[in-house]
């Protein structure tokens, strides 16, 4: 019933938990029919050899119809193993108690901080500030790669080396260890962290290399210790993965198809904890608060909402979306985001922890965490929010050191 609820706060038919149990049960028929006939097979062979020359023929005969059958059989199996994982697949994490239900429009505003920015001009977009500052180009990005892709440029491609530098500081900062991972992975990592379900449409597959690009580093990083037995017992082990990520972006035709808010190639600096499952809960707090101290000091307005079940990702049991305000777009806009997968994507990649010896020094299957600390997104709100009448931009405090002193950018002649 647990199971049944989850999938309906998330929108899904509680159905699918009887087909998954149904195929489950198809599937482990067919094993022991497969066995059966294999026991079968070896003893007959066994009478074969030892039967009179007479009989032989008529053994034989009867031992290549065996073969057929098992290799039947075995077919059997593998189509019924195919039809539970596709049938299991459909079943996504239980979400925690306390998350609301219904879909995307259905989240809770837990907190806001700041004052949303007032200006006595005209505010100019993220990429018309970008223009003037010779920090983007979207032309010569489509030129090259088409739409959805762009170059920054001059004191852009800088800001965003300084945005992330600073993330990569304060992760180091709060115990992480950096990471930068491969950001081609295997499609039993991609399955592994749920990101071939409901989102496999948005994943850039290479075909050749049956090989997953990634759209985030939260992929490889989990499966970094994929079938291994970790130690947690001096706490939990965090990582801060640095790499370019790239989505297909597929379904949002014609949504944000202006400047860099939604593009198929980007970078970001993900946080990623491997904890105990009765620890999970307090991590995730704690990355919330990694995130909102990251925003706070780059003078951004924001909130914090507590995403409905339906809008949760496959893996997530909860999420919370940090949403900076964008002044030209009146609105708030999601520029990072937390999930507590609980057990969910360490029991599909077996990364399991020892509980100390009083208490059984058995093994149990770990909880995952990822939230971004800074990606190429938050140079939207950065711009718009900082911006001058002038079309300068005033550099946040805390990137100053970053940008060689740098505290105004200046439009380029």
């Amino acid at each position: 019933m647990l199971v049944k609820r989850s999938q309906e706060a998330r929108g899904e038919s509680p159905d699918t938990v009887d087909e998954a149990l149904a195929a489950d049960r198809d599937r482990r028929a067919a094993i022991t029919a497969f066995e059966e006939l294999r026991a079968a097979q070896n003893a007959h062979g066994k009478r074969v050899a030892q039967a009179p020359k007479e009989e032989k023929a008529a053994l034989v005969a009867e031992a290549k119809e065996l073969s057929e059958r098992v290799k039947q059989a075995q077919h059997a199996v593998t189509a019924a193993e195919e039809a539970s994982a596709l049938a299991l697949s459909k079943i996504e994490n239980i979400v925690i108690d306390g998350v609301p239900a219904g879909g995307e429009d259905d989240f809770v505003t837990l907190r806001t901080h700041g004052e949303v920015p007032a200006f006595g001009f005209e505010p100019r977009d993220h990429l018309e500030l970008g223009e003037l500052l010779g920090a983007i180009d979207m032309e010569r990005g489509t030129k090259v790669s088409g739409s959805r892709f762009y170059f920054l440029t001059g004191i852009g491609a800088r800001l965003e080396i300084a945005l992330m530098s600073l993330a990569l500081d304060r992760a180091l900062q709060a115990g992480f260890t950096p990471l930068i991972p491969p950001t081609l992975v295997r499609p039993e990592v991609m399955r592994g962290t749920g990101f071939l379900g409901q989102h496999a449409a948005e994943v850039y597959h290479l075909e050749e290399d049956d090989l997953y690009l990634v759209g985030t580093s939260e992929v490889p990083l989990a499966g970094y210790h994929m079938e291994e037995i970790l130690d947690l017992g001096k706490g939990a082990k965090r990582y801060a993965g640095w790499s370019t990520c790239y989505r297909r972006e597929a379904g949002s035709y014609g949504k944000d198809t202006r400047g860099i808010i939604r593009v198929h190639q980007f970078n970001k600096l993900e946080m990623f904890v491997y904890t105990t499952p009765e620890d999970a809960e307090a991590e995730h707090l704690r990355l919330v608060a990694l995130q909102e101290g990251m925003l706070q000091d780059l003078g951004l307005s924001y909130r914090v909402i507590d995403v409905a079940a339906g809008d949760l990702g496959s893996s997530a049991a909860r999420k919370y979306d940090v949403e900076a305000w964008v002044p030209t777009q009146n609105a708030y806009r999601e520029l990072t985001s937390t999930s507590n997968c609980t057990t969910y994507q360490a029991r599909r990649l077996d990364i399991r922890h020892r509980l100390p010896a009083d208490r059984g020094g058995k093994t149990e299957h770990v909880a995952t965490l990822n939230g971004t600390l800074a990606t190429t997104r938050w140079i939207v709100a950065m711009l718009e929010t900082h911006q001058r009448e002038d079309g300068s931009v005033a550099v946040p405090e805390v990137l100053r050191p970053y940008l060689g002193g740098l505290e105004v950018m200046e439009p380029v002649s």
